[in-house]
């Protein structure tokens, strides 16, 4: 069956996660993505063996990072400070329908002549786009930017953490990478549709920070329109004990995340053994517990904790609970969630190196041109001589002769 993107082929320049990883995306949706990358050392995620002060490394030298980012892809490597290497580029643009990347500082575009106004030369219906860490303007749009620079500029290490604790958290998940990538992905495909229907290519511009910014639009936008940030969440604090989470008996969590409290307040006091608590004045009505916030919050804890988490959730459900309410997962429990797993957000695939591996998947399903991980990562230069021979119809005389000018690699 055909794939949403089959007949798409997508350049890319790029490294690290933050541009890169828009590239896995438009695979699993069935484009060619044909990952353009320096002779010798190629993208630098390849070199990345820690992160986080956790080691990346897989049997036989692969790397995590580099393998989660750049699935679906052909590597070529290109010298593009040659000028016969760079018409390799132009070459490929011409039969290409996107090109994009997150080489944007010092001028480096123009200086390598794989700016906009150049490409389009080649292709004038090209979609071309830029993932900068800033955006192009502003006083700081050509400083260097990683994931934990967006978490910090975007004001989400002040939006998570303890409010009780006065000072910021990060996480190492990498969520400003992901969802730059995510964006940049999502821009590129509205690109598309309006060449589809207008007929035209254009530039398209998406950064870490602008989509760091855009995640946090109910906090955000409560600062804008209201004046004001929400407080940081407290567990001690909490006004609504439906919206809170507890500590079960083995140490391990349960959240609550019910906003119409007043509709499941009775069901929850006898499900939990509080009986008493659903006539009580202090408690009767979202006001009251908000009032006694102290004394609800304590009560509902001290239920919790006299089981564990693995007995309340049955029991839960045994009970025919309605209210909104989800074990607290580490990443470790993702990945044999069951629910996860039957959606397939967590997938798995048959690696040729790594034997069958569970690697997050698209969290979208097509019903008539479905979608998921085509390939690997490539090894570096893996499709260099493939896509000269079948794309841009070069003898292998002519690759010899670039090799040898040191043209690719």
């Amino acid at each position: 069956m055909t794939k949403p993107l089959d007949g798409i082929r997508v350049i890319e320049w790029a490294a690290f996660h933050n541009g890169p990883a828009a590239g896995y995306m438009l695979g699993d949706l069935g484009a060619e993505v044909i990952k353009i990358e320096e002779p010798i050392k190629g993208d630098p995620s390849r070199g990345m063996t820690q992160m986080f002060g956790e080691s990346m490394v897989l049997d036989g030298g692969r790397l995590v990072g580099f393998e989660f980012a750049n699935r679906n892809k052909k590597s070529i490597t290109v010298n593009l400070k040659s000028e016969a290497g760079r018409q390799i580029i132009y070459k490929l643009i011409e039969k290409a329908d996107i090109f994009y990347t997150n080489y944007y500082r010092d001028g480096i575009l123009h200086e390598l002549k794989m700016d906009y106004e150049t490409l389009s030369k080649y292709n004038p219906k090209l979609i071309y786009a830029i993932n900068s860490g800033y955006g192009l303007e502003g006083p700081v749009n050509n400083e260097r930017a990683f994931d934990t620079i967006g978490q910090a500029r975007s004001g989400l290490m002040w939006s998570v953490g303890d409010r009780d604790q006065n000072e910021p958290y990060q996480t190492v998940s990498a969520p400003c990478d992901q969802v730059g990538a995510t964006m940049l992905a999502y821009s590129l495909l509205a690109a598309l549709v309006a060449r589809e229907r207008q007929g035209i290519g254009q530039e398209i511009e998406v950064s870490l920070l602008g989509s760091a910014i855009h995640m946090q639009g109910i906090g955000m936008n409560m600062n804008l329109l209201r004046h004001r940030s929400y407080s940081r969440h407290s567990r001690q604090r909490a006004r609504n004990p439906m919206a809170n989470h507890y500590r079960c008996a083995d140490n391990k969590w349960i959240m609550l995340a019910e906003p119409q409290s007043d509709r499941f307040w009775g069901q929850f006091c006898r499900i939990m053994g509080l009986e008493h608590m659903e006539e009580d004045p202090r408690f009767a009505t979202a006001l009251n517990r908000r009032e006694n916030f102290v004394e609800c919050n304590d009560a509902v804890s001290k239920a919790f904790a006299t089981r564990s988490r693995d007995e309340w959730l049955p029991y839960f459900k045994d009970k025919g609970a309605e209210f909104a309410h989800s074990p607290i997962y580490d990443y470790s429990d993702v990945a044999e969630d069951p629910q996860a797993l039957a959606n397939d957000y967590i997938t798995k695939y048959d690696h040729p190196a790594l034997g069958t591996v569970k690697m997050v998947g698209m969290p979208a399903k097509f019903s008539k041109t479905p979608i998921g991980i085509q390939c690997e990562a490539p090894e570096l230069g893996q499709h260099t001589e493939e896509v000269l021979l079948d794309l841009l119809d070069m003898s292998w005389e002519e690759i010899a002769n670039l090799k040898e000018q040191g043209d690719i690699g």
